[in-house]
């Protein structure tokens, strides 16, 4: 009786094509497609290219962890070089230096009546939308305290804008 040899594994076209997360890398955390681009709120923002419905994740902000003393000797840093700052706060002992990300939620301008919040949920920072995000809205968030304790003027220009951050 002839032995059954299992026939040699042909190779898969797709291979070379492996999800990041298959190579090693972290996934994409955008979940809806996005561009930054000039903003009329401040410098630049993030802008949606789909529309996104109430309550729905948008993506995520990675970046670099560290201790909230980093982050405001940081951005005190920052605003004496550039002017931005680009860092959240997860915890009242740690922060996200989101500065070297490539992620454009980044680029999240805030407003006093923001259509996204973001959460943060265990060390990561996720953006949610609060209601329906047509197509081309700048897609924005209220900060909440920031390290300008009120001396920075805000730019949204919401009805009832409370006027600085």
């Amino acid at each position: 009786m002839p032995t059954l040899r299992p026939l040699p594994a042909e190779p898969d076209p797709n291979a070379d094509q492996a999800s990041p997360a298959a190579k090693g890398q972290a996934a994409d955390p955008q979940k809806f497609a996005v561009e930054v681009k000039p903003s009329a709120i401040d410098g630049q923002g993030v802008f949606a290219l789909q529309a996104v419905a109430a309550r729905r994740k948008i993506g995520e902000i990675r970046g670099e962890s560290v201790s909230t003393a980093e982050a405001f000797k940081r951005a005190k840093a920052a605003d004496k070089s550039t002017g931005r700052v680009f860092m959240i706060a997860v915890s009242n002992a740690r922060s996200v230096d989101a500065t070297a990300s490539a992620d454009p939620l980044r680029f999240a301008n805030h407003s006093c009546v923001p259509n996204m919040v973001f959460k943060v949920q265990q060390g990561r920072v996720a953006f949610y939308a609060l209601r329906d995000i047509a197509v081309g809205e700048e897609l924005t968030v209220a900060y909440g305290p920031t390290h300008h304790a009120g001396r920075l003027a805000c730019r949204c220009g919401a009805p009832g804008c409370a006027g600085s951050l």
